[in-house]
């Protein structure tokens, strides 16, 4: 750990392992088998437990714990784990936490940002470039798609799913699982629209853009039962491959869709 800053009032276990270039700031707790990634940084009264696998350039604020127990009733003390990638920013009092499941993890990808108070329950799987604002809380089971945006207080009911390029509305009370590229709001959500600006944004040309919304229009305004949606969405040309991936969501969907 040579170039490592750590400041003495540190608390760190003998197990840990931690990366070049790290700086770990006043009043930190480090705890268990926790690998610490090269160019972490903490700040301040962060906690980390472990097992907990952290890539590298992360950064963590003040009152973020990490790794903690999983909160679910039924975990006995087996062992769990959390595994991170890289490039992530957790704002203050950020809460993940290992799985229930033994031998399983709770994983988070890279580039995501994940502010104040947002929380991951046990065995979640997030994907890269997410955005949580403040309050965003995930249940157990939630697994959530790249460049997905969780609007403030947003709660995620256990076991759903949260497509790709999906936002929702701040307050939103998700129940069952959003579709990949949709605007989902309410209490509980509905998908209102399709996130046409965040798509753009994300290099989306028009013509794909279009044939969402068309896709859009089956699956929520033609009054279709599941399998005469999925086969009009059949219908639509599909070069890009979006519309299977859309396809391929909601066949697959366990708890239905919003």
């Amino acid at each position: 750990m040579s170039d490592s800053i750590i400041h003495p009032s540190a608390i760190i276990d003998a197990e840990v392992e931690i990366g070049e270039g790290v700086r770990i700031g006043p009043g930190c707790v480090i705890r268990g088998k926790v690998k610490l990634g090269a160019g972490c940084e903490l700040l301040n009264h962060v906690t980390i437990e472990g097992p907990t696998e952290i890539g590298v350039e992360n950064i963590f604020h003040t009152g973020a714990v990490i790794g903690g127990r999983t909160q679910d009733l039924k975990y006995a003390g087996e062992p769990t784990y959390l595994k991170i990638g890289d490039h992530n920013n957790f704002r203050e009092y950020v809460t993940v936490n290992r799985a229930t499941i033994k031998g399983a993890s709770t994983i988070i990808g890279s580039h995501g940002n994940f502010l104040a108070y947002s929380h991951i329950a046990h065995d979640c799987i997030v994907g890269d470039h997410v955005i949580f604002s403040n309050n965003g809380t995930l249940a157990g089971h939630v697994t959530m798609g790249d460049h997905a945006i969780l609007g403030g207080l947003t709660a995620v009911h256990q076991f759903c799913r949260i497509g790709d390029h999906v936002i929702t509305g701040g307050c939103s009370k998700i129940v069952q699982d959003i579709p990949p590229y949709m605007i989902a709001d309410g209490n509980p959500a509905k998908v209102r629209a399709v996130n046409s600006e965040g798509l753009r944004r994300r290099g989306f040309d028009d013509e794909s853009i279009r044939t969402v919304k068309k896709a859009f229009k089956k699956l929520y305004r033609k009054d279709l039962n599941k399998s005469d949606a999925i086969a009009a969405l059949r219908e639509l040309p599909d070069e890009s491959g979006f519309i299977a991936k859309l396809i391929e969501f909601v066949n697959t969907s366990e708890r239905g869709i919003h």
